[in-house]
This record gives structure tokens, sequence and C-alpha cells, in this order.
């Protein structure tokens, strides 16, 4: 991530508390419903979180920004792109 990123987003998404699939398949529904180039920043507590979301935006056509861990949960900011 540049140091510069504009880290704003359009959009947020809470799925913590959900396991896996279910943060990704709520984050691929959110997404679905924004326009390319707008951003939704996922919060989700899940520990496979980290490796789902990553995988879910580069087989989807998406662009991760940002990922960080805050507290007992993580935040990603995710940019719609032209998949699926």
């Amino acid at each position: 991530m540049d140091a510069n990123e504009n880290l704003t987003a359009d959009r947020t998404l809470d799925a913590t508390g959900l396991k896996c699939p279910l943060p990704a398949l709520k984050a691929r529904k959110a997404l679905l419903a924004m326009a390319e180039g707008q951003r939704l920043l996922l919060t989700a507590s899940d520990p496979m979180a980290p490796i789902d979301i990553p995988h879910f935006c580069a087989e989807a056509g998406h662009r991760l920004i940002a990922a960080t861990q805050q507290n007992d949960g993580f935040v990603f900011l995710i940019e719609r792109g032209k998949g699926r």
C-alpha cells in the first residue's frame, strides 16, 4: 500500500462474528451492488479472513488496497474492479 493511498470508503460492511465463508460472500454481494472504482471497508473477526479476502479479491478482479489487524478483528479496504 502506498503511504499516500486514499483510505476513504464509499460503503462499509461489518462481518464481525461471521465465520468462513460468510465474510467473503457478504463482501461479494456488497461489491456487486457498487460501481467500478468504488470502495468497500470490510471488518471481520474470522481468523480465516486474512486468507479468504485477498484470495476472493484476486479471483473476482477487485483490488485489495489495505488489510490491517485491529483489536480482535481485521479491516480490509477493497476497490471494486471490473470483475464479478
